[in-house]
Protein backbone atom coordinates (compact mmCIF):
# COMPACT_ATOMS: atom_id res chain seq x y z
CA UNK A 1 0.00 0.00 0.00
CA UNK A 2 1.19 3.41 -0.92
CA UNK A 3 2.10 5.62 2.06
CA UNK A 4 0.15 8.62 2.55
CA UNK A 5 0.70 11.52 1.12
CA UNK A 6 3.59 14.01 2.88
CA UNK A 7 2.84 17.50 3.03
CA UNK A 8 6.06 19.58 1.52
CA UNK A 9 5.71 23.35 2.04
CA UNK A 10 5.65 24.43 -1.07
CA UNK A 11 6.09 28.32 -0.42
CA UNK A 12 9.95 27.31 1.16
CA UNK A 13 10.37 25.31 -2.10
CA UNK A 14 9.80 27.86 -4.39
CA UNK A 15 11.43 30.71 -2.52
CA UNK A 16 14.80 28.10 -2.94
CA UNK A 17 14.29 27.73 -6.26
CA UNK A 18 14.25 31.81 -7.14
CA UNK A 19 17.07 32.26 -4.85
CA UNK A 20 19.31 29.78 -6.48
CA UNK A 21 18.31 31.05 -9.99
CA UNK A 22 19.52 34.59 -9.01
CA UNK A 23 23.29 32.70 -9.11
CA UNK A 24 24.13 33.75 -12.90
CA UNK A 25 20.55 34.77 -13.56
CA UNK A 26 20.45 36.56 -17.38
CA UNK A 27 16.77 37.69 -18.07
CA UNK A 28 14.92 34.53 -17.87
CA UNK A 29 17.47 32.41 -18.20
CA UNK A 30 20.45 31.32 -16.30
CA UNK A 31 24.59 31.53 -16.65
CA UNK A 32 26.07 28.76 -14.42
CA UNK A 33 28.27 26.75 -15.88
CA UNK A 34 30.40 24.58 -14.00
CA UNK A 35 33.44 26.34 -11.30
CA UNK A 36 32.11 29.47 -13.01
CA UNK A 37 31.95 32.25 -10.38
CA UNK A 38 28.08 32.23 -10.27
CA UNK A 39 28.00 28.29 -9.64
CA UNK A 40 30.75 28.05 -7.02
CA UNK A 41 29.07 30.95 -4.84
CA UNK A 42 25.48 28.78 -5.85
CA UNK A 43 27.47 26.03 -4.36
CA UNK A 44 28.20 27.66 -1.10
CA UNK A 45 24.89 28.80 -0.52
CA UNK A 46 23.53 25.27 -0.98
CA UNK A 47 26.24 24.26 1.52
CA UNK A 48 24.38 26.40 3.95
CA UNK A 49 21.22 25.67 3.34
CA UNK A 50 21.91 21.75 3.92
CA UNK A 51 23.52 22.76 6.86
CA UNK A 52 20.34 24.99 8.19
CA UNK A 53 18.41 22.01 7.57
CA UNK A 54 20.06 20.06 9.68
CA UNK A 55 22.37 18.01 7.65
CA UNK A 56 26.15 16.98 7.76
CA UNK A 57 27.34 19.62 4.29
CA UNK A 58 30.26 19.11 2.45
CA UNK A 59 31.72 20.71 -1.03
CA UNK A 60 34.34 18.56 -2.27
CA UNK A 61 37.33 19.26 -4.63
CA UNK A 62 35.28 19.08 -7.75
CA UNK A 63 32.29 21.47 -6.06
CA UNK A 64 29.58 18.20 -5.53
CA UNK A 65 27.69 19.61 -2.60
CA UNK A 66 26.37 16.77 -0.21
CA UNK A 67 24.17 16.83 2.66
CA UNK A 68 24.00 13.40 4.90
CA UNK A 69 21.15 13.18 7.23
CA UNK A 70 22.62 12.23 10.87
CA UNK A 71 19.65 9.92 10.93
CA UNK A 72 21.52 6.09 10.40
CA UNK A 73 20.65 4.33 7.17
CA UNK A 74 19.53 2.43 5.32
CA UNK A 75 19.02 6.27 2.96
CA UNK A 76 17.94 7.13 0.28
CA UNK A 77 20.00 9.66 -1.77
CA UNK A 78 18.32 12.35 -3.92
CA UNK A 79 19.37 15.40 -6.39
CA UNK A 80 20.36 16.07 -9.40
CA UNK A 81 22.75 19.29 -10.47
CA UNK A 82 22.96 22.37 -10.43
CA UNK A 83 25.43 23.79 -13.26
CA UNK A 84 23.70 24.96 -16.12
CA UNK A 85 24.17 25.42 -20.21
CA UNK A 86 26.18 28.24 -21.21
CA UNK A 87 22.80 30.20 -21.10
CA UNK A 88 20.11 27.44 -19.85
CA UNK A 89 16.92 27.47 -18.22
CA UNK A 90 16.60 28.19 -14.34
CA UNK A 91 14.63 24.62 -13.62
CA UNK A 92 16.83 22.29 -15.46
CA UNK A 93 18.92 20.43 -12.48
CA UNK A 94 18.12 22.64 -9.99
CA UNK A 95 14.82 21.62 -9.43
CA UNK A 96 16.14 18.21 -8.13
CA UNK A 97 18.47 19.93 -5.96
CA UNK A 98 15.92 22.13 -4.31
CA UNK A 99 13.14 19.00 -4.65
CA UNK A 100 15.48 16.81 -2.37
CA UNK A 101 16.58 19.81 0.01
CA UNK A 102 12.47 19.99 0.88
CA UNK A 103 12.53 16.86 1.14
CA UNK A 104 14.55 16.20 3.51
CA UNK A 105 13.34 19.19 5.17
CA UNK A 106 9.54 17.26 5.05
CA UNK A 107 11.26 13.93 6.31
CA UNK A 108 13.65 14.73 9.35
CA UNK A 109 13.19 11.65 11.03
CA UNK A 110 14.30 9.91 8.20
CA UNK A 111 17.99 9.14 6.47
CA UNK A 112 17.41 11.33 3.85
CA UNK A 113 21.18 12.41 1.92
CA UNK A 114 20.52 15.52 -0.20
CA UNK A 115 23.73 15.95 -3.58
CA UNK A 116 24.10 18.74 -6.05
CA UNK A 117 26.45 16.94 -9.01
CA UNK A 118 28.97 18.94 -10.66
CA UNK A 119 29.38 19.52 -14.43
CA UNK A 120 26.38 17.40 -15.39
CA UNK A 121 25.67 19.79 -18.64
CA UNK A 122 29.89 19.19 -19.79
CA UNK A 123 31.43 21.87 -19.32
CA UNK A 124 34.11 19.98 -18.43
CA UNK A 125 34.08 16.18 -19.11
CA UNK A 126 30.17 15.78 -18.04
CA UNK A 127 28.48 14.05 -15.45
CA UNK A 128 31.65 14.71 -12.88
CA UNK A 129 30.25 14.73 -9.74
CA UNK A 130 28.18 11.16 -10.59
CA UNK A 131 30.94 9.60 -12.32
CA UNK A 132 32.95 10.51 -9.30
CA UNK A 133 30.73 9.31 -6.62
CA UNK A 134 30.24 6.02 -8.25
CA UNK A 135 34.00 5.56 -8.28
CA UNK A 136 34.93 6.29 -11.55
CA UNK A 137 39.04 7.04 -12.29
CA UNK A 138 38.54 11.32 -12.09
CA UNK A 139 42.54 11.76 -12.67
CA UNK A 140 42.39 13.63 -16.21
CA UNK A 141 39.05 15.43 -14.67
CA UNK A 142 41.47 16.51 -11.34
CA UNK A 143 43.94 17.75 -14.05
CA UNK A 144 41.38 19.76 -16.18
CA UNK A 145 39.69 21.32 -13.20
CA UNK A 146 42.49 22.40 -10.93
CA UNK A 147 42.58 25.80 -11.29
CA UNK A 148 39.05 26.18 -11.04
CA UNK A 149 38.86 24.22 -7.86
CA UNK A 150 41.83 26.18 -6.88
CA UNK A 151 39.74 29.46 -7.22
CA UNK A 152 37.13 28.03 -5.35
CA UNK A 153 38.89 27.00 -2.45
CA UNK A 154 38.02 23.88 -2.56
CA UNK A 155 41.53 22.29 -3.88
CA UNK A 156 42.76 19.13 -1.90
CA UNK A 157 38.96 18.30 -0.37
CA UNK A 158 38.44 14.59 -1.13
CA UNK A 159 36.36 13.40 -3.68
CA UNK A 160 33.13 12.54 -2.83
CA UNK A 161 32.41 9.05 -3.32
CA UNK A 162 29.66 6.81 -2.38
CA UNK A 163 29.43 5.51 1.28
CA UNK A 164 29.37 1.40 1.12
CA UNK A 165 26.01 -0.16 2.63
CA UNK A 166 24.48 3.07 3.64
CA UNK A 167 21.75 3.90 0.76
CA UNK A 168 18.83 1.91 -0.24
CA UNK A 169 18.43 3.93 -3.53
CA UNK A 170 18.44 7.12 -5.40
CA UNK A 171 15.92 9.23 -6.97
CA UNK A 172 16.75 12.16 -9.28
CA UNK A 173 13.51 14.07 -9.66
CA UNK A 174 13.43 16.70 -12.56
CA UNK A 175 11.51 18.45 -15.07
CA UNK A 176 10.60 16.51 -17.99
CA UNK A 177 12.51 18.50 -20.96
CA UNK A 178 10.34 17.74 -23.28
CA UNK A 179 6.46 18.06 -24.28
CA UNK A 180 5.11 14.68 -23.78
CA UNK A 181 3.36 15.31 -20.06
CA UNK A 182 1.63 18.20 -21.31
CA UNK A 183 0.29 17.02 -23.73
CA UNK A 184 -1.13 14.07 -22.61
CA UNK A 185 -2.66 16.43 -19.39
CA UNK A 186 -0.67 14.25 -17.05
CA UNK A 187 1.44 16.42 -13.79
CA UNK A 188 3.95 13.70 -13.17
CA UNK A 189 5.96 10.94 -14.62
CA UNK A 190 7.68 7.82 -13.93
CA UNK A 191 11.05 7.05 -15.49
CA UNK A 192 11.24 3.29 -16.77
CA UNK A 193 14.50 3.76 -19.02
CA UNK A 194 17.22 6.81 -19.37
CA UNK A 195 18.09 6.67 -23.59
CA UNK A 196 21.73 5.28 -24.85
CA UNK A 197 23.03 7.54 -26.57
CA UNK A 198 25.59 7.09 -29.66
CA UNK A 199 27.43 10.09 -31.73
CA UNK A 200 30.03 9.56 -34.52
CA UNK A 201 31.38 12.43 -36.74
CA UNK A 202 31.60 11.54 -39.65
CA UNK A 203 34.03 13.90 -42.99
CA UNK A 204 33.49 13.69 -46.23
CA UNK A 205 36.79 14.82 -48.85
CA UNK A 206 36.15 16.26 -52.09
CA UNK A 207 38.04 18.58 -54.95
CA UNK A 208 37.80 22.18 -54.03
CA UNK A 209 37.02 24.26 -57.81
CA UNK A 210 34.96 26.58 -59.55
CA UNK A 211 31.24 26.10 -58.98
CA UNK A 212 30.62 28.22 -62.34
CA UNK A 213 32.99 26.52 -64.91
CA UNK A 214 33.11 22.53 -63.56
CA UNK A 215 30.79 20.74 -65.35
CA UNK A 216 28.67 18.30 -63.52
CA UNK A 217 30.14 14.95 -64.35
CA UNK A 218 33.67 16.20 -63.93
CA UNK A 219 32.90 17.59 -60.11
CA UNK A 220 34.12 15.75 -56.83
CA UNK A 221 31.50 17.46 -54.33
CA UNK A 222 32.13 16.77 -50.48
CA UNK A 223 28.89 18.33 -50.01
CA UNK A 224 26.85 16.17 -51.99
CA UNK A 225 28.43 12.79 -51.05
CA UNK A 226 27.32 13.46 -47.46
CA UNK A 227 23.90 14.86 -48.09
CA UNK A 228 23.45 11.40 -50.38
CA UNK A 229 25.10 9.41 -47.11
CA UNK A 230 22.62 11.59 -44.74
CA UNK A 231 19.58 10.97 -47.10
CA UNK A 232 20.23 6.89 -47.14
CA UNK A 233 20.92 7.08 -43.69
CA UNK A 234 17.79 8.32 -42.67
CA UNK A 235 15.78 5.56 -44.64
CA UNK A 236 17.92 2.92 -43.12
CA UNK A 237 17.27 4.51 -39.49
CA UNK A 238 13.68 4.47 -40.12
CA UNK A 239 13.65 0.86 -40.58
CA UNK A 240 15.77 -0.18 -37.91
CA UNK A 241 14.25 2.00 -35.26
CA UNK A 242 12.06 1.23 -32.39
CA UNK A 243 9.14 3.74 -31.06
CA UNK A 244 11.03 5.52 -29.34
CA UNK A 245 14.27 5.90 -31.51
CA UNK A 246 15.73 9.52 -32.25
CA UNK A 247 18.16 10.31 -34.77
CA UNK A 248 19.93 13.89 -35.60
CA UNK A 249 22.49 15.37 -37.85
CA UNK A 250 23.04 18.30 -35.31
CA UNK A 251 26.19 19.53 -37.07
CA UNK A 252 27.03 20.30 -40.81
CA UNK A 253 30.47 21.95 -41.34
CA UNK A 254 31.35 22.69 -45.22
CA UNK A 255 34.11 24.22 -46.34
CA UNK A 256 35.23 26.57 -47.71
CA UNK A 257 31.67 27.90 -47.30
CA UNK A 258 31.42 30.05 -50.19
CA UNK A 259 28.19 29.65 -52.47
CA UNK A 260 30.48 30.19 -55.77
CA UNK A 261 32.85 27.41 -55.02
CA UNK A 262 32.34 23.19 -54.69
CA UNK A 263 33.32 21.85 -50.82
CA UNK A 264 35.68 19.79 -50.74
CA UNK A 265 34.71 19.07 -47.29
CA UNK A 266 32.13 18.03 -45.21
CA UNK A 267 32.12 17.59 -41.39
CA UNK A 268 29.12 16.08 -39.89
CA UNK A 269 27.88 14.79 -36.49
CA UNK A 270 25.46 11.85 -36.39
CA UNK A 271 23.21 11.01 -33.27
CA UNK A 272 20.95 8.59 -32.21
CA UNK A 273 19.10 7.67 -28.87
CA UNK A 274 16.72 4.93 -27.49
CA UNK A 275 16.35 3.21 -23.96
CA UNK A 276 16.67 -0.31 -25.65
CA UNK A 277 20.12 -1.64 -25.99
CA UNK A 278 18.94 -4.01 -28.57
CA UNK A 279 17.79 -0.87 -31.03
CA UNK A 280 20.78 1.04 -30.66
CA UNK A 281 22.77 -2.27 -31.68
CA UNK A 282 20.27 -1.96 -34.84
CA UNK A 283 20.67 1.44 -35.35
CA UNK A 284 24.70 0.98 -35.15
CA UNK A 285 24.24 -1.79 -37.95
CA UNK A 286 22.37 0.63 -39.85
CA UNK A 287 25.06 3.62 -39.55
CA UNK A 288 28.10 1.24 -40.55
CA UNK A 289 25.78 -0.19 -43.77
CA UNK A 290 25.30 3.40 -45.14
CA UNK A 291 29.41 4.26 -44.52
CA UNK A 292 29.71 1.18 -46.28
CA UNK A 293 27.55 1.42 -48.82
CA UNK A 294 28.43 5.66 -49.55
CA UNK A 295 29.51 5.61 -53.22
CA UNK A 296 32.09 8.27 -51.63
CA UNK A 297 33.21 6.15 -48.58
CA UNK A 298 33.67 9.02 -45.93
CA UNK A 299 36.46 9.00 -42.85
CA UNK A 300 34.54 7.62 -39.61
CA UNK A 301 36.12 8.71 -36.29
CA UNK A 302 35.27 6.01 -33.49
CA UNK A 303 32.54 6.53 -31.70
CA UNK A 304 32.79 10.05 -30.31
CA UNK A 305 30.13 9.63 -27.49
CA UNK A 306 28.55 6.35 -25.96
CA UNK A 307 26.30 5.84 -23.25
CA UNK A 308 24.82 3.52 -22.42
CA UNK A 309 20.77 3.08 -21.72
CA UNK A 310 19.74 2.92 -18.09
CA UNK A 311 16.80 0.74 -16.56
CA UNK A 312 14.87 2.31 -13.61
CA UNK A 313 15.02 -0.14 -10.55
CA UNK A 314 11.62 -1.79 -10.33
CA UNK A 315 10.72 -1.45 -6.57
CA UNK A 316 11.82 2.44 -6.95
CA UNK A 317 9.33 2.86 -9.88
CA UNK A 318 6.70 1.47 -8.01
CA UNK A 319 6.87 3.70 -4.72
CA UNK A 320 6.79 6.33 -7.32
CA UNK A 321 4.09 5.29 -9.09
CA UNK A 322 2.02 4.20 -5.15
CA UNK A 323 3.18 7.85 -4.73
CA UNK A 324 2.13 9.35 -7.84
CA UNK A 325 -1.35 7.77 -7.41
CA UNK A 326 -1.65 8.66 -4.26
CA UNK A 327 -0.89 12.35 -4.57
CA UNK A 328 -2.51 12.84 -8.26
CA UNK A 329 -4.82 9.72 -9.19
CA UNK A 330 -4.95 9.11 -12.62
CA UNK A 331 -2.77 12.07 -13.14
CA UNK A 332 0.35 10.26 -14.25
CA UNK A 333 2.00 8.10 -16.32
CA UNK A 334 5.12 5.83 -16.86
CA UNK A 335 7.76 6.81 -19.51
CA UNK A 336 11.28 7.11 -20.89
CA UNK A 337 13.53 9.76 -20.70
CA UNK A 338 14.78 10.48 -23.78
CA UNK A 339 17.86 13.15 -22.13
CA UNK A 340 20.86 11.94 -20.39
CA UNK A 341 20.76 12.40 -16.35
CA UNK A 342 23.64 11.68 -13.38
CA UNK A 343 20.77 8.99 -12.65
CA UNK A 344 22.03 6.99 -15.53
CA UNK A 345 25.27 6.69 -13.63
CA UNK A 346 24.25 6.29 -10.01
CA UNK A 347 21.70 3.16 -11.46
CA UNK A 348 25.26 0.73 -12.06
CA UNK A 349 25.57 1.16 -8.24
CA UNK A 350 22.49 1.41 -6.40
CA UNK A 351 18.74 1.06 -7.05
CA UNK A 352 17.59 4.13 -8.75
CA UNK A 353 14.59 6.22 -10.01
CA UNK A 354 13.05 9.28 -11.40
CA UNK A 355 10.39 11.34 -11.22
CA UNK A 356 9.17 14.08 -13.96
CA UNK A 357 6.63 17.19 -13.54
CA UNK A 358 6.06 18.85 -16.94
CA UNK A 359 7.60 21.14 -18.99
CA UNK A 360 5.85 24.11 -20.18
CA UNK A 361 5.83 24.02 -23.99
CA UNK A 362 8.15 21.40 -24.10
CA UNK A 363 11.12 24.16 -23.76
CA UNK A 364 14.37 23.11 -22.35
CA UNK A 365 18.17 24.36 -22.07
CA UNK A 366 16.80 27.45 -22.90
CA UNK A 367 15.40 30.51 -21.19
CA UNK A 368 12.21 30.45 -21.26
CA UNK A 369 12.05 26.98 -19.47
CA UNK A 370 9.25 26.90 -16.59
CA UNK A 371 7.11 24.70 -15.12
CA UNK A 372 4.06 25.28 -13.50
CA UNK A 373 4.24 26.40 -9.52
CA UNK A 374 1.92 23.68 -8.66
CA UNK A 375 3.38 21.08 -10.42
CA UNK A 376 6.86 21.80 -9.20
CA UNK A 377 5.31 21.31 -5.92
CA UNK A 378 3.23 18.22 -6.85
CA UNK A 379 6.11 16.58 -7.81
CA UNK A 380 8.10 17.37 -4.40
CA UNK A 381 5.49 16.21 -2.53
CA UNK A 382 4.89 12.66 -4.76
CA UNK A 383 9.00 12.42 -4.11
CA UNK A 384 8.37 12.84 -0.29
CA UNK A 385 5.63 10.16 -0.31
CA UNK A 386 7.63 7.49 -2.09
CA UNK A 387 10.70 7.94 -0.18
CA UNK A 388 8.26 7.52 2.82
CA UNK A 389 7.56 4.45 1.59
CA UNK A 390 10.34 3.24 0.51
CA UNK A 391 12.05 3.98 4.08
CA UNK A 392 9.45 2.28 5.91
CA UNK A 393 9.35 -1.14 4.36
CA UNK A 394 11.89 -3.72 5.41
CA UNK A 395 15.49 -3.00 6.12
Amino acid sequence: MPAAPVAIDADRLLADLHTLRSFGADGTGVRRQALSPADVAAREWLAERFTAAGLQASIDVFGTVHGRSPNPGPAILIGSHSDTQPLGGWLDGAYGVICALEVARALPGLAVDVVSWQDEEGTFDGFVGSRAFTGHDMTADLAQMEAGSRAAGWWGRPILRAEPGRYRACIEPHIEQGGRLEAGGQRLGVVTAIVGIHQHRVVFHGRRNHAGTTPMDLRDDAAMAMIRFVHDLDARFGTAAGPDSVWTVGRIDVEPGAASIIPDRADITVQYRDPDEAVLARMDEAFHAAVTAAPKRPDVAAMVYDVQPAQMDAAVQEALADACEATCPGGWRRMHSGAAHDAQLLAGLMPTGMLFVPSIGGVSHAADEDTAVADLALGCQAVATAVAGLLAGPV
